[in-house]
């Protein structure tokens, strides 16, 4: 169910976070035992928690509900269609608190959810595109579970796309560098 290029683009990310934090981006604390710097939107902000919940339930327990479902009801393009955006959402997750230690900058710990973002969003489209052509294939299963595909598929594409596009590039990218060189420029 998991295609060879997802779980390459997964061992290839673990590699490539490791390289770019060398290369590119070290931490600005010489010793790996410090603590990470501080949150990039402060850990008063209440708003966040809630968006991250949010895209917790839309992102992985709804879609994990769907994929057992499928499993009880036999859909087997259903969970084939919805299984690579959950498998890339675990990977991100494990490997988001791979780099909270403070051995990982600040802009490689913002780059793991905008490189699995940009991935799952292809994969979100892909599922999208099974749950619509099953009408044209004549779809044996429940009307309900059909309805539920899509909308999960269209909730996941607006959520995650708008995180993406709205959050993540245009926000906490650019706080999160301004924040990483700020700190370079002190200790320099």
């Amino acid at each position: 169910m998991i295609s060879p290029e997802n779980f390459v683009f997964v061992v290839f990310s673990v590699f490539y976070i490791y390289f770019i934090s060398r290369v590119a981006f070290p931490p600005t604390s010489p010793r790996s035992d410090d603590p990470p710097p501080p949150a990039v939107f402060g850990e008063k902000n209440r708003i966040l928690p809630v968006y991250v919940f949010a895209g917790s339930v839309v992102g992985l327990f709804l879609p994990i509900a769907y994929i057992f479902q499928g499993i009880f009801e036999g859909d087997k393009e259903g969970i084939k269609a919805a299984v690579p955006h959950v498998f890339l959402l675990a990977s991100q997750v494990f490997l988001e608190g791979l780099t909270q230690s403070g051995r990982f900058s600040l802009p490689v710990r913002v780059l793991v959810p905008v490189f699995y973002n940009s991935m799952r969003v292809l994969t979100i489209l892909e599922w999208l595109r099974s749950e619509i052509s099953k009408v044209e294939v004549g779809f044996g299963r429940s009307a309900r579970r059909l309805m539920v595909g899509r909308g999960l598929a269209i909730a996941n594409m607006a959520f995650w796309s708008f995180n993406l596009f709205g959050f993540l590039l245009p926000f906490y990218m650019p706080k999160a560098f301004k924040i990483y060189y700020s700190n370079a420029k002190l200790k320099d």
